[in-house]
C-alpha cells in the first residue's frame, strides 16, 4: 500500500525516496498497465508545477497513449514527430525549456510550456517514453533529467514488455 509522504529532503534525496516508493509499488506486480498507472500517479503526486505526466508505448513505428495523469491527450504519435516521437526515434532524453521553440511540437494541452521526455529502453529496443509537461517555461533541469532517467530505468527493470 502507498503511504503519502512529505518530501522534506534535498531534491536528490527526494528523488531517491520516490524511486524507492516506485520499487515498493511495482516489484510484486506483473501487469504492465497497473505498473505504468501507479508510476504516473506517483510522479504526479511527487512533482510540482506539472500539468501532465504519463507514458506512450511503442507499437510498430509509432507511440500509443498509455496510462497518464492530466487532460486527455494525443493518442498516436509517429516516431520522429513532436518531442515524444523524436525522443523515441533518437533514443535519447529531450528536455525542452520552451515547447513553442521545438520544431513540430505537438500541442495536446495548450497550457504546456516546457517538457521532458525520457525513452524507455529494454534489451536495446524502445518500448515507450515517459512524458512530463509543465505550464512553466524551463521547469526541468539537469537534476530532474538525471533522476527521472533513474526512475525510468528502475521502472523498465520491472516491466514485462
Amino acid at each position: 500500500m502507498f503511504h503519502a509522504q512529505t518530501y522534506k529532503g534535498t531534491r536528490e534525496e527526494n528523488y531517491t525516496l520516490v524511486i524507492e516508493q516506485l520499487k515498493a509499488l511495482i516489484s510484486d506486480e506483473k501487469n504492465v498497465v497497473a505498473n505504468l498507472a501507479n508510476a504516473s500517479a506517483l510522479l504526479n503526486y511527487f512533482l510540482h508545477d506539472i500539468n501532465w505526466v504519463g507514458f506512450y508505448i511503442a507499437e510498430g513505428d509509432e507511440l500509443v497513449l498509455g496510462p497518464f495523469q492530466g487532460l486527455p491527450a494525443c493518442v498516436r504519435i509517429p516516431f520522429g514527430k513532436g518531442v515524444c516521437g523524436t525522443a523515441a526515434a533518437e533514443r535519447r532524453t529531450i528536455r525542452v525549456a520552451d515547447v513553442h521553440t521545438f520544431p513540430g511540437h505537438i500541442a495536446c494541452d495548450a497550457a504546456s510550456q516546457s517538457e521532458i521526455v525520457i525513452p524507455m529502453m529494454k534489451d536495446s529496443r524502445i518500448i515507450g517514453v515517459l512524458d512530463i509537461d509543465s505550464p512553466i517555461k524551463n521547469r526541468f533541469d539537469e537534476i530532474d533529467e538525471q533522476h527521472l532517467q533513474r526512475f525510468v530505468q528502475t521502472l523498465v527493470h520491472y516491466l514485462d514488455i
